[in-house]
């Protein structure tokens, strides 16, 4: 696709850190963290079940290896792992990618991280009673296929 920013993007050539057959990660253009990278399918893929086992696999072999250079490189005690999907989950490149933030004490930029402020609803968080989590399960399971 040529109109994606990550489909033969020579600026993201030019800082791309490893690739492999099927994937590659560079560090993005807007980190929130020193150290922030993406990793992406070669492939124009927009979200994860897109994606083939192989690219799957890829992109994962990739995590492993960005992960313990971020830890060596920046002294990471921890990471953020992200992706959106979808425009509706605040996706805004259609093409699958994967943040990465090695974090540690005292960062720079977005420092707290509180995932119910977005994911969750954001007024009451009373605990949801067990007769409605399971009727929710079994709902889910009913349209699950194996």
């Amino acid at each position: 696709m040529t109109s994606c920013p990550f489909c033969k993007n020579k600026e993201i050539e030019k800082r791309t850190i490893v690739r492999n057959k099927f994937a590659f990660a560079f560090p993005t253009n807007i980190p929130i963290v020193p150290g922030h990278s993406i990793i992406c399918p070669v492939r124009h893929r927009e979200t994860i079940n897109d994606l083939s086992p192989r690219e799957l696999k890829a992109i994962f072999d990739l995590q492993k290896r960005i992960r313990n250079a971020l830890q060596k490189t920046f002294g990471a005690k921890g990471f953020n792992y992200a992706w959106n999907e979808g425009e509706s989950a605040g996706q805004k490149i259609p093409h699958f990618h994967l943040h990465i933030l090695p974090r540690k004490k005292r960062d720079t930029g977005v420092t707290r991280y509180e995932p119910r402020k977005f994911l969750y609803r954001p007024a009451s968080r009373e605990k949801t009673p067990e007769a409605e989590l399971r009727a929710v399960a079994a709902l889910i399971k009913k349209n699950l296929k194996i």
